[in-house]
């Protein structure tokens, strides 16, 4: 007999009360009001009068003048406002990079198999027979000695080259990567917020690069009525606007992007949660949200057509479970030849986290 146990329902308490614990609650608060320290402060404030974040020897004002000290937030010329810093800013990418990196590790994904390997940095489970060329920190000695006992036998040890085993390793290669992040109005429709999450993976993905992979490159595009680039710095206040979704616009700024790039891998992440429904034609916007406009659609699947050509895959993230939506993205995709994942909030990040780790990796001979 197999069952599970299950005892009653305790509600977690707010652990802490000092300045790390509001400074984790703050930097998770930010994400929320774009980084508005005002609003961010307002609300925690009322948290603490609702929950009772605070302790009787430390208040929200002794963590407000902390912020100040240790150079979190900064007033302006009269002292009427404050802002975050850079120093915040980069605290809100650390901690966006510990919640879902964190979450990937513990989850185990990241597993993948290649079909060709070769010299690399980190070894794999392949084993092959020893070729002329490969370095001598790749052969397997204890797999060697073995198959050379049973080669040759025990008692007269002779170990000769085709005894000799190899292991494979990976190959990292340097890649540049334009991630999309779609800013149109749907992204806070129907009481759902899906730019706080895409704005999470996108800080926690560009700390990821920034710290472990300083070599590769990462742009992000951000895309409504029209598409323009924005800098790392900028995501924190990054914010939803009244647009439509020109989805062509993203693809033509990144994929001009790319082109600039000098390294081989190149790819493209696009999170959005909609269908195409604008095109910029001169000076004029042609909008349709209603169904899947075809003239539209055709600019968007040309454009995809275009990537493939130019060996930009273009993996699409879609926040949408509509079966029409998800059509036009398989039809995407396989125009592209990219990938397409229709994911959950919850689950973007792991799913970024895992293509992002597998694009680094190729294996040669």
């Amino acid at each position: 007999m197999r069952g599970y146990t299950f005892s009653k329902f305790e509600e977690q308490q707010f652990s802490g009360g000092g300045f790390e614990a509001l400074l984790k609650l703050f930097l998770e608060l930010l994400n929320y009001t774009s980084g508005d320290a005002a609003e961010a402060l307002a609300w925690l404030t009322e948290l603490d009068k609702q929950y009772k974040l605070t302790k009787d020897g430390y208040g929200v004002g002794d963590f407000i003048d902390d912020l100040k000290n240790k150079g979190y937030l900064e007033e302006n010329g009269n002292g009427s406002e404050v802002k975050i810093t850079a120093k915040t800013e980069q605290s809100i990418r650390k901690s966006a990079l510990e919640e879902i990196f964190g979450k990937l590790k513990k989850s185990g994904h990241g597993n993948h198999h290649s079909n060709f390997s070769g010299q690399g940095e980190e070894r794999n489970a392949d084993r092959r027979e020893y070729q002329f060329g490969d370095s001598a920190d790749q052969i397997d000695m204890t797999h060697s000695i073995h198959n050379a006992q049973i080669n040759h036998g025990i008692g007269d040890f002779t170990l000769t080259e085709r005894d000799l085993e190899v292991e494979e390793k990976d190959f990292k290669t340097l890649t540049s990567t334009v991630l999309m992040i779609d800013i149109s109005h749907s992204m806070i429709l129907y009481g759902e917020d899906r730019i706080t999450p895409a704005k999470k993976v996108a800080m926690a993905l560009a700390e990821l690069i920034r710290t472990r992979y300083p070599k590769d490159t990462l742009d992000i595009v951000v895309f409504g009525n029209d598409a323009w680039p924005i800098q790392l710095k900028d995501l924190p206040y990054l914010q939803v606007g009244p647009y439509h979704t020109n989805t062509y616009a993203g693809l033509e700024l990144a994929t001009d992007i790319l082109r600039r790039r000098k390294t081989q891998n190149k790819q493209i992440f696009m999170i959005t949660d909609g269908k195409p429904t604008c095109l910029k034609e001169g000076a004029r916007y042609y909008k349709n949200s209603v169904g899947l406009d075809r003239k539209v659609v055709n600019k968007v699947l040309n454009m995809a057509g275009q990537c493939k050509r130019l060996k930009i895959p273009v993996t699409t993230f879609m926040i949408a479970t509509d079966p029409y939506l998800q059509h036009f993205v398989h039809q995407f995709t396989e125009i592209n030849g990219g990938r397409a994942f229709y994911s959950s909030l919850k689950g973007l990040g792991e799913y970024i986290f895992e293509d992002y780790i597998k694009n680094r990796k190729k294996t040669v001979r």
